[in-house]
């Protein structure tokens, strides 16, 4: 099945930024306080401070998938040179449950964008094997790419991201 043009990974430039072209095999739902996120909707960070539950239907009580959360555009979309900075990674998540019953590997950080609008991309692999996927040793200038490289995970079966700006202080009251 090919994308097509009018895909929101592609149009919001995740798909090259972030992740290799890939035909989601996997449901995937991430929701924040009871809203299910969708590719390129803006949130405030102060309604993303918890971790989202983040639901895989698909797969079975066999399979095992590792979720990634990452932010493609530091320290700004403009000029990304730190691209990408990690935000959460859970690992052996069973097919068919949420991330609650994965190994939260690298702990959930709120996402504060300082500049500009960012994107806040979450992507599901499905892991070869259990206890397969080691953390990455900083969050830091991480790449999902390479990531999943380093850890035989091969293509994302599911992926969506949302939009993050900084609150202004009248915003927040």
């Amino acid at each position: 099945m090919a994308r097509s043009i009018a895909d929101p990974l592609l149009v919001g430039r995740v798909i090259g930024d972030v992740l290799d072209p890939f035909t989601p095999t996997i449901k995937m739902s991430v929701i924040y306080n009871n809203k299910q996120v969708c590719n390129g909707y803006e949130y405030y960070p102060s309604a993303v401070t918890a971790k989202p539950r983040v639901e895989v239907n698909g797969g079975d009580m066999r399979s095992f998938f590792t979720l990634v959360m990452t932010d493609p555009d530091v320290p700004g979309p403009s000029d990304p040179y730190l691209r990408e900075h990690l935000h959460w990674i859970v690992t052996d998540i069973p097919g068919t449950t949420d991330a609650t019953f994965g190994r939260e590997v690298v702990s959930y950080e709120i996402p504060k964008p300082n500049i500009g609008i960012h994107r806040f991309v979450f992507v599901l692999f499905k892991q070869k094997r259990r206890q397969s996927v080691s953390p990455p040793s900083s969050r830091d200038c991480f790449n999902t790419r390479s990531f999943a490289a380093d850890n035989d995970l091969g293509l994302p079966v599911a992926a969506v991201f949302f939009n993050a700006q900084r609150e202004t202080a009248a915003r927040r009251r």
